[in-house]
């Protein structure tokens, strides 16, 4: 982890701040509102490109390292979420099977998340590449990130090799669901 936070997420962070520095108006923008804006199009088209992959990059990296904690704290969601969960999907382990599979099934590169819609329901989805579900016109399902799961080999192999099933599985001992939750009650507001 430490070389994927050193490497891959500094170089997102370097590349699309070489990006705003060209454009003055873009540099007062948060990397959320950053990310909504590429994925509506309301980005100059000569930097979408760089916008799209480096600002996702960033975005989603971000976001990776704070939904993780020690093992020790996982103690599983709680509150709104464990209700939404339920109500949504039946149990946790079947919102799991859920995003496993979304996980798993994600060809090459990209993410997985729980996410609440537009319509404020919980999905489960997957993206390409440094995509996130900000990014609304772009991906198959917008919302906000509640939870979200790198699957590019970046994240994984220097432990798991090509055993992506073992390292998601792993990841779940790590959740941070406070951070779960927190995300969950912004997303509704």
């Amino acid at each position: 982890m430490t070389i994927h936070h050193t490497k891959h997420h500094q170089t997102y962070v370097t590349n699309v701040n070489n990006v705003v520095e060209k454009y003055k108006d873009l540099g007062s923008l948060s990397i959320e509102e950053l990310n909504k804006r590429v994925g509506r199009g309301d980005v100059p088209s000569d930097v979408a490109t760089a916008l799209r992959n480096n600002g996702g990059g960033h975005l989603n990296h971000t976001f990776f390292w704070k939904i993780m904690t020690n093992p020790s704290n996982t103690g599983g969601p709680g509150g709104e979420l464990k209700q939404a969960i339920e109500s949504t999907f039946g149990s946790l382990d079947a919102m799991r099977d859920k995003f496993n599979a979304a996980a798993t099934s994600r060809f090459g590169s990209g993410w997985a998340w729980l996410i609440v819609t537009p319509e404020g329901k919980l999905e489960v989805t997957s993206t390409a590449n440094q995509d996130n579900p900000l990014q609304a016109g772009i991906v198959d399902q917008p919302g906000t990130p509640v939870l979200g799961l790198d699957v590019w080999e970046h994240a994984y192999y220097l432990k798991y090799q090509n055993r992506r099933p073992e390292y998601i599985g792993a990841w779940w001992s790590v959740v941070n669901w406070e951070q779960a939750e927190d995300n969950f009650k912004s997303a509704k507001a």
